[in-house]
């Protein structure tokens, strides 16, 4: 059934061909992605990248779309997740532009996180499997990496545009206030405490 579905591009695809910064490239297929600083690379072949970090492991595989359904790819998440021992599992979607992508993530056997992301490139016979073991604190940084992922001939990875938000006076001055009746709250309720603290109640 998997190789049905996933006839993986060894003939066709070439290796990774640099690994500048923290770029990674795959040049004839344009693909691109980013990766934090200080990785190192443990494997590197035609169709398979893998990079660990001292609290995090990424694995990227590459396979062929050909008529693969969104049912099928759900269905080879779920046995991906289940050959890792995965609990505790969710099926969700992640937006990359360029690709549709289906996820499961779930938590590891040693309590550790772990996500595997199907990108289904909407140019080319193309599905990039994406596999992220990390610490649950580096969860938003496993999205970042996730979403960078780009084909375009520039071979720039996906870069989130952030909006700049420009604060009023008057909502820096509502927030000013608010800030300050917590404060008093805290400090009311702290007196409260302890003006308690010293009394004795009937049962």
């Amino acid at each position: 059934m998997r190789t049905r579905l996933f006839l993986a591009l060894c003939c066709v695809m070439c290796a990774v061909t640099s690994v500048r910064a923290a770029v990674v490239t795959w040049s004839r297929y344009n693909l691109s992605f980013e990766v934090p600083d200080g990785g190192v690379v443990t494997y590197n072949s035609n169709t398979r990248f893998e990079v660990q970090w001292d609290e995090m492991v990424m694995t990227v595989q590459l396979y062929a779309k050909d008529k693969t359904t969104e049912k099928e790819i759900t269905t080879n998440l779920d046995r991906k997740a289940l050959g890792f021992n995965m609990y505790d599992t969710k099926h969700g979607k992640i937006k990359v532009k360029g690709f549709k992508g289906l996820i499961i993530d779930g938590t590891m056997p040693d309590g550790t996180r772990a996500i595997i992301a199907d990108l289904i490139s909407k140019k080319q016979n193309l599905i990039v499997e994406v596999t992220i073991n990390y610490l649950l604190g580096n969860r938003e940084m496993v999205d970042d990496m996730i979403k960078s992922f780009a084909e375009n001939n520039n071979q720039q990875p996906n870069r989130e545009k952030h909006k700049q938000k420009v604060q009023t006076p008057e909502a820096a001055r509502q927030q000013e206030l608010q800030r300050k009746q917590q404060e008093q709250q805290k400090q009311q309720e702290e007196q409260r405490r302890r003006a308690h603290s010293g009394r004795l109640y009937d049962a």
